[in-house]
Parts: structure tokens; C-alpha cells; sequence
């Protein structure tokens, strides 16, 4: 009897930060047998509990320019001080298999993908509000403040490359928006039309918190100065 084997997909799954992604790829990578995650390479520092090898391979910046001009890495970008990149063999060999591969990757890395895999399925996750976005991100407490401060300036900068991704998921309960990604690899189907009021007032309001942020922190600087008086 001959197997009747599909091949594998490539899963793009993206989003602001604090928006839930790690906490969704775990979840469809426990709840489906079909899906293997692609363990990217970045240059940063190990977050407590993080494991290299699990959840990513963490190398030096010398060790990284290397894999790119060995064409080792599918994509590549430089994000809030450093590397990410994607190695091209697993993800490859795992496809072949008939795996889904998922690439839990920034926007820039996203677009070099699908130059690359023009079939890869690019879903964009984000949260109702860009209030809720600032509240996961803080809450989390593993970034400094001025790495906050870059995530939610480099947020402004891929809620433009919205319109690229083929699919939209608002993660405002995390049963359903797993259940809609795997509904989306599956059939190609769900998610949500990208609405320019949606994006407009996301903006809007995250630029918002960005400049009560600066008022704050030039406020802090004021008091530290006028202490040291």
C-alpha cells in the first residue's frame, strides 16, 4: 500500500511583542501531532529558563555572520539590538517529511520567507488594543524599560507590513485563537480581514502610550537631577 503523504507546510507566525506568541506555538505544538517548530538562532542573551537548543540556538555575533555567508539561514534580520535568524536545513528536511514547520519570526524575517517559500502561510498575531499589548509586554517583566521603549517603536513599524500577511489573528482568548491558526493551516480559512479603523486606531493609541512614556521617563530624569541637587 503506498502512503499517501502531503508535504509540509511553512507556518509564518508573527506579532507585536506581548501579544502571546510563544504561549500559542507551544500550545499548537501540544494540541496537534503535525506541527514541529524551527528552533531559531539569535545573538542575545539567554531569559531565564530559556534552554539553547529548545528555544533557540544562542550564538555569538561571529558564529551568526558566518551562517549567513555560508547560506546556511533561510532569513536573517536584526532586531531590538540583535540577530535572529532561521537555519535552512531542519526546516527543509522536516517539510519533506510531511511536517508542518513553524517559524515564529519578526516582520522582516516574515518578507524574506515568503520571497523564498512564496507558499508559506504568513499569519500576523496581535491583541484587541494596543493598551493590552502594553500591559502583556510589561507585565511579563524581562525587558528593561528602554527595551520596552524599542518594542513599542518597532511595533509602529510592522503594524504597516499588516496587509502583507495573508492572515489576521486577534489573541484575545487563547482556546480559540489556537484553534482558529490550526483551522487556518488546515483549511486556509479564518482569521480576519485587515480593517484599516482597526490599524488606525491601534496606531493611534500606541503612539500614545509611547509619548506618556517619554514624559515619564523625562519627568524621572528631572527628579533625578533636581535630587542630586
Amino acid at each position: 500500500m503506498t502512503e499517501n503523504k502531503r508535504d509540509g507546510k511553512l507556518v509564518v507566525i508573527s506579532g507585536f511583542s506581548g501579544v502571546g506568541k510563544g504561549t500559542v506555538v507551544n500550545r499548537l505544538l501540544s494540541d496537534y501531532d503535525h506541527y514541529t517548530l524551527s528552533v531559531s538562532m539569535t545573538t542575545r542573551k539567554p531569559r531565564e529558563g530559556e534552554v539553547h537548543g529548545v528555544n533557540y540556538y544562542f550564538v555569538s555575533n561571529e558564529e551568526f555572520e558566518e551562517m549567513i555567508r555560508n547560506g546556511g539561514l533561510l532569513e536573517h534580520a536584526g532586531y531590538a539590538d540583535h540577530y535572529y535568524g532561521t537555519p535552512r536545513s531542519f526546516v527543509e528536511e522536516n517539510m519533506a517529511k510531511g511536517k508542518d514547520v513553524i517559524l515564529e519570526i519578526e516582520v522582516q524575517g516574515a518578507m524574506q520567507i515568503k520571497k523564498v517559500f512564496p507558499d508559506a502561510v504568513l499569519i500576523f498575531i496581535t491583541t484587541p488594543s494596543a493598551g493590552e499589548m502594553a500591559k502583556r509586554l510589561i507585565g511579563r517583566k524581562t525587558e528593561t524599560e528602554e527595551q520596552i521603549d524599542n518594542r513599542f517603536k518597532r511595533a509602529v513599524e510592522e503594524i504597516e507590513h499588516l496587509e502583507k500577511y495573508d492572515y489576521i489573528v486577534v489573541n484575545d482568548d487563547l482556546d480559540d485563537c489556537v484553534r482558529e491558526i490550526n483551522g487556518i493551516v488546515e483549511t486556509e480559512e479564518g482569521g480576519v480581514s485587515l480593517d484599516p479603523k482597526f490599524k488606525t486606531r491601534f496606531l493611534s493609541e500606541l503612539l500614545e502610550i509611547i509619548d506618556e512614556r517619554m514624559q515619564a521617563a523625562r519627568a524621572r530624569l528631572a527628579a533625578e537631577r533636581s535630587h542630586r541637587k
